[in-house]
């Protein structure tokens, strides 16, 4: 079954350019000291707003600082903030999904209108009041992006969790005794795995678009770190006399989200082919 798995994923075309394009992010993030020659941070007044060249593939920022090292190192930065994110909303809306799924009752009302209250408010209004009370800072943004995305995941989990706890093998192992507990992890939550990575891999994307949004109005990462939405902010103004400092971070983050967005349109096909977001 692997097999046959990895030979539908080699002949899935989507699949393969975005996993292409999220295995160059990796490896650009996982060895940015050696891909680049100078530190994020490092600066060189007089070599400022210098247009890109052999030295600066990227040119330069308003402080000399070489763009190219700060784009690679935000890759980083974007990665592990989205995976983190993704890890706390998918925990939160799974749990939650199986609990409204299989229990019903006052349960899934309760849970059913709280999500979709959080479903019904816009991502980035509520993740602003969440840092405006919070204060800005990297952790912060994890934290409330993770507060506002997690009500897809619980919607889809609760949808597959009706579609799966009446099945003949669900109801077998009710007659054998086996508790709620042992039910839902044996035999739900394996059903309703594949949907759970589809979402996860579509959910990504969102918390990188979040985050660089965050960014760019100064309540997510704080300079000197090398966020692409703190250098698009930076860069904004001086789209005139240097635009390079605005076009490569905008190029890093819509070739990450394509990838993510790819791998994940790749993975519906394959895994979910039925499920509508």
């Amino acid at each position: 079954m692997t097999n046959s798995f990895i030979r539908e994923c080699l002949r899935n075309k989507t699949f393969l350019v975005g996993f292409f394009i999220f295995a160059s992010v990796l490896l650009v993030a996982v060895f940015a000291d050696l891909v680049t020659d100078y530190t994020y941070e490092e600066m060189d007044i007089v070599n400022a707003f210098a247009r890109p060249n052999q030295q600066n593939l990227f040119g330069t920022d308003q402080y000399g600082r070489d763009l190219f090292s700060r784009v690679v190192y935000g890759s980083r930065i974007a990665l592990r903030v989205g995976l983190i994110v993704v890890l706390i909303e998918s925990i939160i809306g799974v749990a939650l999904g199986l609990v409204a799924g299989y229990f019903g009752g006052m349960a899934n009302r309760i849970i059913l209108f709280i999500t979709d209250l959080t479903w019904s408010m816009p991502p980035i209004i509520l993740a602003l009041a969440i840092i405006t009370m919070l204060g800005p800072s990297l952790n912060n943004v994890v934290i409330s992006i993770a507060v506002v995305s997690w009500a897809q995941f619980t919607r889809i989990v609760r949808a597959k969790t009706l579609s799966v706890k009446n099945m003949p093998f669900v109801e077998a192992a009710r007659a054998f005794g086996e508790n709620d507990f042992n039910i839902i992890m044996r035999y739900i939550l394996p059903n309703v795995m594949p949907s759970i990575i589809v979402i996860t891999t579509l959910a990504l994307p969102n918390a990188i678009l979040l985050t660089s949004a965050l960014g760019f109005l100064g309540l997510g990462a704080q300079p000197p770190l090398p966020d692409w939405g703190v250098i698009l902010s930076n860069g904004i103004v001086f789209a005139r006399k240097a635009p390079w400092i605005t076009i490569f971070p905008g190029l890093a983050i819509v070739y990450t989200v394509l990838g993510f967005n790819l791998i994940g349109e790749g993975l519906r096909d394959l895994l979910d082919p039925k499920l509508k977001l």
